[in-house]
């Protein structure tokens, strides 16, 4: 079992809020794609957050962590989905990791196994 994040440009966000759909997150058309620029910046700070690269592939980038708590993550173009183990550590880890990310106010954070999109 695993504790899923993502993070989405703002413009996503917003789009959620004002579909009132509750499949929004099932059609590929509803996200906002990331810029070059946004997708290098997150490719480059996850990097600096000591992820590794596993793999590219048709879905994306694929990273990993040596400490397991930050746990995995896949960069697509449309969202950075962060995949934590089902225990405390790991969940407060990967919760906090993408909340940072949140900072230069591009990207807002959708927790879904706690109440949606993270308010600040």
């Amino acid at each position: 079992m695993s504790y899923d994040i993502a993070l989405y440009r703002i413009e996503t966000k917003e789009k959620e809020e004002k579909s009132n759909d509750e499949n929004f997150f099932d059609k590929e058309d509803a996200f906002v794609p990331f810029t070059a620029k946004q997708l290098q910046e997150l490719k480059d700070r996850l990097l600096d957050y000591a992820y590794e690269i596993s793999k590219e592939d048709e879905f994306g980038i694929h990273f990993h962590h040596d400490d397991e708590d930050f746990g995995k993550v896949l960069l697509t173009n449309e969202a950075v989905y962060f995949t934590a183990s089902w225990n405390e550590d790991s969940i407060f880890e990967v919760g906090m990791t993408a909340s940072e990310f949140t900072d230069t106010g591009e990207f807002s954070k959708y927790d879904f196994q706690n109440n949606g999109w993270e308010e600040i």
